[in-house]
């Protein structure tokens, strides 16, 4: 049915002609091409990469139209448009209010006139009291700004966050790396700084083959200024990504201590990948090394980078002995719990198993699949020496899983624990027959097992239970596991 279009008598407010002819217009196809590149078909972007053009052009074109429009106000002093748009009209940046007053210095606070607003505020305070919540934007804006007005003038902070963004929006190697912007901080006498040449050595990652030619120059540049960062090596090292290089940027920084000066200061976290993926151990302990002088730990980055920093414990896994890995595993928080698991099961030494069990404050104990690992190998085989250990440890794993109702429980993780207790003869601590029942799981080759723990145990009432549950899941020992309890057992009636 089509809604009817109603158009009213007389305008209500300065928005009726609008409010009216937008009710004739329905809600977008959401199939439909988007509206922002309907204008040109031709011009439409039709890749990724030219649409993530188009959409920054599209944008800097406001922006480039609002800056003449704010820096050429007198131009832009008629206003045509009803009602009164004010985005599309000269920002206000001139005083309207002299008197002394609050309002008045609101104004100056929300026109960043920073020296304005703290003369205002101390004729104030010798007449009448501030509010607590003006006196708050004022300590806000003298926090960003001190004591001085914000410059108008394209500084080196924004030059270096247009020499960074200079690869988006360029897309040959050679147009990428263009020193235009760098003849214009040299034209304006803008000096340049740590992050300036950091911002060039991150364009020229993005610049293919003419990276390894200008890089080492930019080095160069920064060393006899004597200003690189760990961020300065970390980008070399992406560009080159050779062991021989590394190697000699660690000579280099041997026994240095760093303190943060660029927020890509990652350095270790991209040199220990390139000892993992070398599968170099010497590099490795000597990126460790460097971490460990002064307070450059700090540099590890957030926890998710401190994390992927437990590659060096992977690499210790691969290539060192078993008693070095595990000297090593309590210093260091280790992301590679797999890897250590495989590295035991290696060396045969699945004794200490349970040890490592036991360090659960490094949050491994709520991971199904590193549970499912530990509890696999601790099964596989029967050793006598540590039925006891692993029971333990059986007992204590199925504690968590019945603490917490997200951890589901799998068939091979439930047989797993059964057999482990089985073999130490503490299946009666544990009801897992009942545990296979409440999670529907089949207990499949343990039923055998389970019987004759019910023999040892003189538990016949649990004996007519396994023969129930397999009937109930209809397994083909259901008529041998009922002939073994008639004759294995006293049953009434």
């Amino acid at each position: 049915s089509k809604e009817a279009i109603v158009i009213p008598r007389k305008k209500s407010n300065k928005e009726a002609v609008l409010e009216a002819l937008a009710s004739t217009v329905q809600r977008q196809d959401p199939t439909a091409y988007p509206y922002q590149f309907q204008d040109d078909s031709y011009l439409s972007p039709r890749t990724s990469t030219e649409f993530k053009l188009f959409s920054l052009s599209q944008e800097s074109g406001r922006a480039a139209a609002k800056y003449f429009v704010n820096s050429n106000p007198k131009l832009f002093t008629k206003d045509f448009a009803e009602p009164h748009i004010p985005c599309l009209m000269p920002e206000s940046v001139a005083l309207r209010l002299e008197e002394v007053s609050q309002e008045a210095l609101e104004e100056r606070i929300s026109l960043r006139k920073v020296s304005a607003a703290v003369e205002m505020y101390d004729q104030l305070l010798q007449s009448t009291a501030v509010s607590m919540e003006t006196t708050h934007k004022l300590l806000d804006l003298i926090c960003l700004y001190c004591d001085r007005d914000p410059v108008q003038e394209g500084d080196v902070h924004v030059f270096n966050a247009l020499i960074t963004a200079v690869p988006d929006v360029r897309e040959k190697f050679n147009e990428r790396w263009d020193l235009e912007l760098l003849n214009q901080m040299n034209e304006q006498k803008v000096r340049p700084n740590l992050l300036t040449f950091n911002s060039v050595l991150k364009a020229l990652r993005r610049c293919g083959f003419l990276a390894k030619t200008f890089s080492p120059q930019t080095l160069n540049e920064m060393k006899a200024l004597g200003i690189p960062s760990l961020a300065t090596y970390e980008h070399i090292l992406a560009v080159f990504y050779k062991s021989e290089v590394l190697q000699d940027v660690l000579t280099e920084l041997e026994g240095t201590s760093f303190t943060c000066q660029d927020p890509n200061d990652l350095f270790f976290t991209t040199a220990m990948k390139m000892c993992l993926d070398g599968k170099d151990l010497e590099l490795g302990y000597k990126v460790h090394s460097l971490v460990e002088v002064g307070e450059n730990w700090r540099l590890l980055g957030d926890s998710y980078q401190q994390g992927l920093y437990g590659r060096f414990f992977n690499l210790l896994c691969m290539m060192e002995h078993i008693d070095v890995v595990l000297k090593w595993y309590s210093r260091i928080v280790p992301s590679g719990m797999k890897n250590l698991l495989q590295a035991l099961d290696t060396d045969s030494r699945l004794d200490l198993l349970p040890t490592i069990w036991k360090i659960k404050a490094l949050g491994h104990d709520n991971k199904v699949d590193l549970v499912e690992e530990l509890l696999s190998l601790m099964a596989r085989e029967e050793h006598s020496q540590v039925q006891e250990s692993f029971a333990a440890c059986a007992l204590d794993i199925k504690s968590v899983f019945d603490g917490r109702p997200s951890m589901e429980w799998s068939t091979s993780s439930l047989s797993h624990i059964s057999t482990l207790l089985l073999r130490a003869n503490k299946l009666q601590k544990a009801d897992m027959l009942q545990l296979f029942k409440d999670k529907n799981r089949v207990p499949g080759a343990l039923l055998s097992s389970f019987l004759t723990a019910c023999r040892c145990s003189a538990s016949p009432q649990r004996a007519v239970e396994l023969v129930q549950l397999s009937a109930a899941f209809g397994l083909p020992t259901t008529p041998e596991l009922a002939k073994r309890t008639q004759a294995e057992f006293e049953l009434n009636g």
